[in-house]
């Protein structure tokens, strides 16, 4: 198994919930699929760097898991039929960008503890 991170933007003009729900969606269509996720982050709404489809802000989100490399094309093809999501891109993690993303696990971790 391959660990694998994806970001991807959905549209603003969502509400919390459906953005929520949205993401949901995702990590049910990776965990169905017999992936392990490691590792969620909601970066909320930001300003992108130019726009896309006139809109000059979106959700962000990050999803680290581990994975057979099958379903990559299962998850992209999801992000594809989702007219919610105006970008996307996963892409496998090597060794040293797996220890990287567990210390900023652990970083994250700490700073909500306190």
């Amino acid at each position: 198994m391959n660990q694998y991170e994806t970001v991807f933007i959905l549209t603003p003009v969502l509400s919390d919930e459906q953005m929520k729900e949205t993401v949901a969606k995702f990590k049910k269509l990776l965990t169905d699929n017999g992936a392990e996720i490691l590792n969620e982050e909601a970066w909320g709404l930001k300003k992108m760097a130019y726009a896309i489809d006139k809109k000059s802000t979106g959700f962000y989100t990050l999803l680290e898991f581990k994975a057979e490399p099958t379903i990559v094309n299962t998850l992209e093809t999801g992000y594809r039929r989702d007219e919610k999501v105006i970008r996307y891109m996963t892409v496998r993690l090597d060794k040293y960008a797996v220890q990287y993303a567990e210390k900023r696990r652990n970083k994250l971790g700490k700073k909500e503890e306190a």
